[in-house]
């Protein structure tokens, strides 16, 4: 049950977009279009399901202080904390580069749509957020970290899907001229936003 806690929070309560507002360039960029949106969402989904679960084996049997102490006890007091956010980001680079191949040998229609953005999830927040919030809570199992990683990707991918939605039907709306574009993108999203902080009323 402590699972289904942690996917159905990472979703709706903690949503990377609409509670962090992380990874905000791709979500405003990308959506113009749900089949890009999509693509770019299914990207991050599997980015943060792979990255998550592997910086958790790292930060508990590498760097954490005393996560060494499997080599032998001269290790126990070992502490390599410091270099947390160079060996998360460069796991995140490695599988993102990894996708950016896949995405570009099987759908290359898709890595073309993408552009610039498919790379770009190496420095999306949103994945590197989901191992430092991994990180900061604490997790006790890799189960549960796989559990948030998976959630929040989903939670990102219905993010972006949504607004892509609209703004594919609002491209058919009278739109005051100053508004067109990113301004009427923003407001929706603030209001997307307020409209998820209802979530937070569910006691999990």
């Amino acid at each position: 049950m402590n699972l289904v806690n942690i996917f159905i929070k990472a979703i709706f309560i903690e949503n990377m977009i609409f509670a962090y507002f992380l990874g905000m360039c791709s979500y405003l960029a990308v959506s113009k279009t749900v089949k890009t949106a999509v693509g770019l969402g299914a990207a991050v989904i599997f980015v943060l399901v792979v990255t998550v679960p592997v910086n958790y084996l790292l930060e508990n049997y590498v760097l954490k202080q005393g996560a060494l102490s499997w080599l032998g006890a001269d290790f126990a007091e070992v502490d390599l904390s410091f270099l947390a956010f160079i060996m998360f980001i460069a796991v995140v680079a490695a599988i993102v580069q990894l996708v950016e191949m896949v995405v570009e040998k099987f759908a290359p229609a898709l890595y073309g749509a993408l552009g610039i953005f498919l790379p770009l999830i190496a420095v999306n927040c949103s994945i590197l957020g989901g191992a430092l919030f991994m990180q900061e809570r604490q997790y006790s199992t890799i189960v549960e970290a796989s559990s948030f990683a998976l959630g929040s990707g989903v939670g990102w991918f219905l993010a972006i899907v949504a607004i892509a939605a609209i703004r594919e039907k609002i491209r058919y709306s009278d739109v005051p001229a100053p508004l067109r574009g990113l301004g009427i993108t923003f407001i929706i999203t603030g209001l997307m936003g307020i409209a998820f902080m209802a979530f937070m009323g569910i006691k999990i």
